[in-house]
């Protein structure tokens, strides 16, 4: 297969091209001259560092969807009304839409792993006092919300300090894998998780899953006391005393467009297509009127395709933005499709290969967004990732919540898959124009038919 440029030929320079992807291609060039550097789908986890953390992940990332399942039946419980469950959410979201980008100064300014020694033990202490709370027969829907806002606040920091430490636990090489592995973790702990939740809540109570979810933090603190500090391909820190470090991070994405437009599409991707607890509800209820047994099954069969999508993306060695692009729009017209479908067991069937595209996207703009970027600035960088992709849940979950009532669901998920299709479309001819590529279309036969080129293979026949 051609990929228009010689195999003994350096290609050119292109504005994609930078000093954080040098460095990876060199590791890797080193690695394969040094053997044969195989790559399985858990690879990552031959580093004993990664081993441990992701042996934590697990523990707590299981607790976490048990409170996060039991808090919204509590404040069910408590008031009665599904607008209460709303602003639980919103509570929980809303600090990494005010304060998102602050996390990441905080991420790039202090030792990683230390870090994570706070975050993840303040998260359990939430968890325990929401546990003392409701076993003491106390609990009001004001701890709930104080709780999640208190929750909110903690993975402001936690979430990009967390995210960029994998790449100080594994390097470069290993990195997509470790991004995948990550993603299947928690999508794992999506379909373990809540049924734990229920059977201890209807077994014993609320106030015990409460407290399964705090003591679960002690497995991610004991990982990273065991964690080998001189195995870790350390960042350089940011100093601490300088003003604009804030402001150094958006100019720094800003003037790199494979940072930018990965982080535009996920933007648009989290805030529109990624509505899937009011589109799936609705569908349950409202189109196929199955209840809440069949909101459950949709719910888990996304939740499994999410975590295949995840295992086959960690079998793959590069995140090419032409990927994040094409899988984006088959994410978006996958939606569109789906809306469609009358059947609710061919619905329910079409929802598993739905689920591992949207993981296939999400994985793919982690990963390239993390590895093209400098590792001074990964903790900035990551924090306005997960700002707009998880930031656009307030304001995405609402429009369709009312265009779902207003028009119907279908309407609503088409649309949904609609916008982002065009912004997949929109992204990939940007990010081509960014790497002067241009669109051949060829229909000759025996001719690849629609590919992107280099603009100066034009001008080879007249040279």
């Amino acid at each position: 297969m051609s990929t228009g440029s010689g195999a003994d030929s350096a290609p050119a320079p292109t504005a994609l091209d930078t000093p954080a992807r040098r460095r990876s291609r060199s590791l890797l060039r080193r690695r394969r001259d040094d053997g044969p550097h195989k790559t399985s789908m858990f690879s990552s986890l031959r580093i004993r560092n990664y081993r441990l953390f992701a042996a934590g992940a697990a523990v707590s990332n299981t607790g976490t969807w048990m409170a996060r399942i039991t808090q919204d039946w509590l404040v069910l419980s408590l008031t009665g009304s599904s607008a209460a469950v709303g602003i639980t959410t919103a509570m929980q979201f809303l600090p990494m839409l005010l304060f998102g980008l602050y996390g990441g100064v905080i991420a790039d300014r202090f030792a990683k792993r230390n870090l994570l020694f706070v975050t993840q033990g303040a998260m359990g202490l939430g968890g325990l006092f929401l546990a003392a709370m409701t076993l003491s027969g106390h609990v009001q829907v004001w701890h709930v919300y104080a709780t999640a806002f208190f929750t909110g606040l903690v993975t402001v920091v936690d979430n990009p300090t967390r995210q960029s430490f994998v790449s100080e636990l594994v390097g470069p090489d290993q990195l997509r894998n470790a991004v995948s592995l990550n993603s299947a973790n928690f999508q794992s702990a999506r379909l373990i998780g809540p049924a734990v939740a229920g059977l201890v809540t209807a077994a014993v109570g609320p106030g015990w899953a409460f407290l399964a979810n705090g003591l679960s933090f002690l497995a991610p603190l004991t990982g990273l006391l065991l964690i080998r500090t001189a195995e870790l391909t350390r960042s350089p820190l940011a100093p601490r005393g300088r003003k604009g470090q804030l402001r150094e991070g958006l100019n720094y994405v800003s003037r790199h467009p494979e940072l930018i437009w990965p982080i535009v599409l996920i933007g648009f991707i989290g805030t529109f297509g990624f509505n899937f607890p009011i589109w799936l509800s609705a569908y349950a209820d409202d189109v196929f009127h199955g209840g809440s047994g069949m909101y459950a099954l949709f719910t888990t069969l996304m939740g499994a395709g999410s975590l295949i999508g995840a295992l086959l993306a960690a079998r793959r060695r590069s995140s090419r933005l032409r990927m994040l692009a094409g899988a984006a729009g088959l994410f978006g017209v996958a939606l569109i499709a789906v809306a469609a479908v009358p059947n609710a067991y061919v619905f329910a069937a079409l929802l598993v290969p739905v689920g591992a595209i949207g993981l296939t996207v999400n994985v793919t703009a982690n990963s390239s967004v993390q590895m093209a970027t400098d590792p001074e600035m990964r903790g900035r960088v990551m924090s306005l990732f997960m700002m707009v992709f998880v930031g656009g849940t307030p304001l995405g979950g609402p429009l369709f919540g009312w265009l779902t009532d207003a028009y119907g669901v279908r309407v609503s998920f088409a649309l949904g898959g609609l916008i982002v299709a065009v912004a997949a479309l929109g992204v990939g001819l940007m990010l081509a124009r960014a790497a002067n590529l241009r669109l051949k279309v060829d229909l000759r036969r025996g001719h690849t038919h629609v590919e992107f080129v280099a603009r100066e293979r034009e001008l080879a026949p007249a040279a």
